[in-house]
């Protein structure tokens, strides 16, 4: 992680018209790499450069593929199917949850023992409801002795007796199905993976381009996945579109800042990604979706939004997962819409901090009131006419969370409220250009080193 610091917000962000690209998707190229480093030749990555994709590329490096960067593109040398060398250690993924799962899928077919570490907040993570699907592959994995089955573990997997078979993922997890589709890749057989049609796609979109031995068929709201596994795949090259989590910030920002308009070019917009234009546009957020292509499997578009006038909602079900990155800062949107919001999302408690009790503390700081309801559930009274003290001070922690600080400073960059987020530097995790991007359209900032 870079050098802690915080960030200062005192001043309302004026008015603009302006185009830009956001950072590269993080979830895909995350994919990417992994993937290149199971098909045969050299493949060449110009994706997102962030403290979680670097997590990915030190992995890989551990496990012996090469991997050189010239001009920010990446070139993987990849080994084919199962071609990691032999590794005995610890890999520590830092705050990235979605390398660590990654990596004890691609584990269950590697026969050597590995540890597997994060930092303390990947530490309050739950990992179970993955391991359990591992452990019935074949991978013999130990958990830490205090029962709650998160990080560190000890994986030790098995390379001639891993078992194809049929996998029901009962929670709506992409990293979990992710993870059994890279043990599948390894395993000789048919390998069936049934889960929700609302959870991520973009490593079925990605094996599918690339000509793996792969079928998808969607039912009845189920994804059905099938993989043969042990079938080499050839290297390819790939600029990995912009990130919709990433686009969802300007979004918002944009939507509340009145007499402005923002185009945000080439944004990957899968529809497992999009809840949140879906909540914004319901809520009267203008938003047209330009220029459609397809791209690796994927949609890809320009968004072009405009000032708005929101209401409050209450959020449908059937949005919450493809939207689950991006409600930390719908919450500011209903925060400052006129009216009622309510949503239900179990899911925002095991993220890199409980994003429920983080955004209500948020919003009450700045005199929006807030009711969470059994935990998992939070009612926003919104304020469309809030009133900022703008003497009084505000402070907020990260607590490792990149997406509860970068909806705070959305909320000061709208409202004007002086606000200091601490721990900024947990931003570098998902958008490491985010600060460029916001002084790209006038935001005004301070930078305080810890």
């Amino acid at each position: 992680m870079n050098d802690k610091f915080s960030i200062l917000i005192n001043k309302k962000l004026k008015k603009y018209n302006k185009k830009i690209t956001v950072d590269p998707d993080k979830s895909i190229t995350h994919r990417c790499y992994i993937i290149a480093s199971q098909c045969l030749g050299i493949s060449k990555i110009l994706g997102l450069e962030s403290e979680d994709i670097k997590s990915t590329i030190s992995a890989l490096k551990k496990l012996g593929i090469k991997i050189i960067k010239k001009n920010k593109i990446n070139y993987i040398y990849g080994m084919g199917i199962s071609g990691f060398k032999k590794f005995n250690g610890t890999i520590d993924f830092k705050n990235s949850g979605t390398s660590a799962r990654s990596f004890l899928g691609i584990l269950t077919c590697f026969p050597h023992q590995v540890k597997v570490a994060g930092d303390s907040s990947l530490k309050l993570r739950p990992f179970k409801r993955l391991t359990v699907y591992l452990e019935r592959i074949g991978a013999n994995i130990i958990h830490p002795k205090n029962k709650k089955y998160s990080l560190p573990i000890k994986i030790y997997g098995t390379k001639n007796w891993a078992l194809a078979q049929k996998h029901h993922v009962k929670i709506k997890s992409a990293q979990i199905s992710s993870a059994i589709i890279y043990a599948a890749l390894q395993t000789k057989g048919i390998t069936e993976v049934v889960e929700s049609s609302e959870t991520r796609d973009h490593l079925q979109r990605l094996l599918k381009s690339l000509k793996a031995d792969i079928s998808i068929k969607e039912n009845k709201g189920k994804r059905i996945t099938k993989i043969r596994g042990q079938k080499e795949m050839n290297n390819f090259s790939i600029k990995v579109p912009a990130d919709p989590s990433s686009a969802c910030f300007f979004v918002v920002q944009t939507l509340l800042i009145r007499k402005s308009s923002l185009l945000i070019k080439n944004v990957c917009i899968n529809e497992t990604r999009i809840g949140f234009l879906h909540i914004l546009k319901k809520m009267g957020g203008k938003i047209n979706i330009l220029n459609k292509k397809e791209y690796f499997g994927e949609p890809v578009a320009d968004l072009f939004v405009r000032s708005s006038t929101l209401k409050g909602i209450k959020i449908p079900t059937k949005w919450i997962t493809k939207s689950i990155d991006e409600l930390v800062v719908i919450c500011i949107a209903c925060g400052l819409a006129k009216g009622q919001s309510y949503f239900r999302a179990p899911e925002l408690l095991l993220k890199e901090s409980n994003r429920i009790k983080a955004m209500s503390d948020s919003l009450n700081k700045l005199g929006i009131k807030t009711k969470i309801i059994k935990k998992d559930a939070l009612k926003i009274y919104g304020n469309s006419n809030i009133k900022i003290n703008p003497k009084k001070l505000i402070k907020i922690s990260s607590n490792l969370d990149h997406r509860v600080a970068m909806a705070n400073f959305i909320a000061g960059q709208i409202t004007g409220a002086k606000i200091l987020i601490k721990g900024f530097e947990t931003v570098s995790s998902s958008f490491p250009n985010f600060l460029r991007f916001q002084k790209q359209i006038g935001a005004k900032y301070e930078i305080k080193k810890n």
